[in-house]
C-alpha cells in the first residue's frame, strides 16, 4: 500500500491511497499523522484503516504533481516536533563494492580510518540475533520538519555551503504514540541530501555538513520494507537530460546493520521517545555522484526512484543568500 499527502485545489490537505496512477481519497482523515494517531488508539494496523476509510473519490496523480500540491507523505502541523535524523556507513552497496570494502577492512583494526573501523564495526555486529543488542551505527542529526521538502519543491543551499550532493536512501517514518512507544508507518524514498566537499576537509565537520534540506516522498510504503530495493539515482541537466545516473541498492540484504538494530539505537534515547512526535530517520546509502567528481549546479534537479515506492521524487537545486548573523547580548 501506498499513501500519499497532498492539497486539492481549494487548498484543502487530504490523504489517500496511491492506485495505478490515481488517488484515492480517504474520507475521515486529512493527513497521515492523523490516520496513524487513530490506528495507534484503535490498535489497528495503519493499512486496516486506511483501506477502510478509502472512498469513491479520486485525483489524477501526475496533476496533483504538475501543479505543486504534493506533500511530504507525513509530517507534524507544528515542525519543531519533528526530528530528521539517520545514521551512515550502512550500506555494503554493489557486488564490486562489497568486495571492495571487505578488502579495505581487512587485516590490522589499528591500521584503519575511523570511518572504516565503524563501518568493520557494522558488518561484525550490525546484525544481532532477534531480541539482541548490535553494535550501534553512525549517527547525525539533520534539523526539523521545517527542512523536509517534497517532490516537486526545491532544495534550497546555503550559500555557504561548498556543496549539495544527492543521497539516494530509504527513510523509515514514526509516530510516537500516547504510551510513549515508537510506531514505524512505514518508509519513503529520500534525497537525505549533504555537503561533501566540507565532510571530506575532516570526518568531525559531518555535523555542518548535515545540516541541510532533504527530500522525501512522494509515497509512503505502508507495511514491511522489502529485503532488497534496488533504484536510481540521476542527476538532469538545466535542460531536463540526464548527465548522471547510477543504480543504488538497500533493504536488509544490502545492508550491514539491521533496521531493527537502527531503530534500537535510535530510540533507546528518551528525548527520542516524546508523546505526539514525528521521526524521519534516514538508514543511509552506498551510492554518491560525488564520489564520480560530479558537481550539482543549481538549476539542475535530483531524481530518485525505486518501483516499491511509486514515483520518483524529483527536487531542483536551489541558492539561497545568507547573511551573518549577529547574537545580541540582553
Amino acid at each position: 500500500m501506498l499513501l500519499v499527502q497532498f492539497k486539492k485545489e481549494n487548498g484543502e490537505r487530504r490523504v489517500g491511497l496511491l492506485e495505478q496512477g490515481a488517488i484515492r481519497e480517504l474520507e475521515s482523515f486529512a493527513t497521515t499523522y492523523a490516520l496513524a494517531q487513530a490506528a495507534i488508539r484503535q490498535k489497528k494496523s495503519l493499512a486496516e484503516l486506511a483501506q477502510a476509510d478509502a472512498g469513491a473519490q479520486t485525483h489524477n496523480y501526475a496533476d496533483v504533481a504538475a501543479s505543486g500540491r504534493l506533500l511530504t507523505p507525513l509530517d507534524h502541523e507544528d515542525a519543531a516536533h519533528a526530528y530528521v535524523t539517520g545514521t551512515g556507513l550502512t550500506h555494503l552497496g554493489s557486488a564490486d563494492t562489497r568486495d571492495s570494502m571487505h578488502k579495505k577492512i581487512g587485516g590490522d583494526v589499528e591500521a584503519l580510518s575511523d570511518s572504516m573501523k565503524m563501518f568493520r564495526l557494522g558488518v561484525e555486529g550490525g546484525k544481532p540475533a532477534p531480541g539482541a543488542k548490535g553494535v550501534q551505527p553512525e549517527w547525525f542529526y539533520k534539523g526539523d520538519g521545517s527542512i523536509v521538502a517534497a517532490s516537486g519543491q526545491p532544495l534550497v543551499m546555503p550559500d555557504f555551503a561548498l556543496d549539495g550532493g544527492e543521497e539516494p536512501e530509504i527513510a523509515g517514518l514514526y509516530i510516537i504514540g500516547d504510551d510513549g512507544q515508537p510506531y514505524r508507518l512505514g518508509y519513503a524514498i529520500g534525497n537525505e541530501f549533504s555537503d561533501h566537499v566540507t565532510e571530506r576537509q575532516n570526518y568531525l565537520y559531518l555535523a555542518h555538513s548535515k545540516l541541510r534540506v532533504c527530500g522525501l516522498g512522494p509515497a509512503l510504503l505502508v507495511g514491511e520494507l522489502p529485503q532488497s530495493v534496488t533504484g536510481t539515482s540521476r542527476i538532469l541537466d538545466k535542460e531536463g537530460k540526464v548527465r548522471w545516473e547510477k543504480a543504488f541498492f538497500s533493504g536488509e540484504e544490502n545492508m550491514s546493520h539491521t533496521i531493527a538494530n537502527l531503530e534500537y539505537h535510535h530510540f533507546k534515547y528518551g528525548l527520542f521517545k516524546r508523546a505526539g512526535d514525528v521521526h524521519i530517520h534516514f538508514f543511509g546509502t552506498a551510492t554518491l555522484s560525488v564520489a564520480d567528481n560530479i558537481t550539482v549546479q543549481p538549476g539542475e534537479s535530483f531524481e530518485i526512484e525505486a518501483p516499491a515506492f511509486g514515483p520518483a521524487l524529483r527536487n531542483r537545486l536551489e541558492v539561497v543568500e545568507t547573511s551573518h548573523t549577529k547574537v545580541t547580548a540582553l
